[in-house]
């Protein structure tokens, strides 16, 4: 059974901008930072390893930064998300890609979606 007053108060915050997507798929999610009084965009493009669903619905997206794997946590309804990119489409056979995290260079490649 869901709340009403729950209900109401996803409804004002669900976003409705950010694209559908799945775990495998490469996207650049365009992220606000603040520095002093001045805000900029500032991308972040890697694969996408999880998502999760529901009123805290969030998606971890991985990336490879100068030999260093880095992996950010984006929930869905932040004001910290800008905009969402789909760049490329990738087959998985998994919900969740952790297994990316111990694969480097070509063993970490994903077949694309024609």
């Amino acid at each position: 059974m869901s709340n009403p007053v729950i209900d109401k108060l996803l409804a004002k915050t669900k976003r409705s901008d950010i694209p559908v997507f799945r775990p495998g798929d490469t996207v650049r999610v365009q992220v606000k930072i603040k520095e002093g009084d001045k805000e900029r965009l500032q991308a972040f493009e890697g694969v996408v390893i999880s998502k999760t669903n529901g009123a805290q619905a969030s998606f971890t997206v991985r990336k490879i930064s100068f030999g260093q794997g880095v992996e950010r946590i984006f929930p869905v309804n932040s004001k910290v998300i800008d905009k969402v990119d789909v760049l490329r489409s990738s087959k998985v056979r998994r919900a969740k890609l952790y297994y990316l995290r111990a694969l480097r260079g070509k063993a970490a490649r994903l077949k694309d979606v024609d």
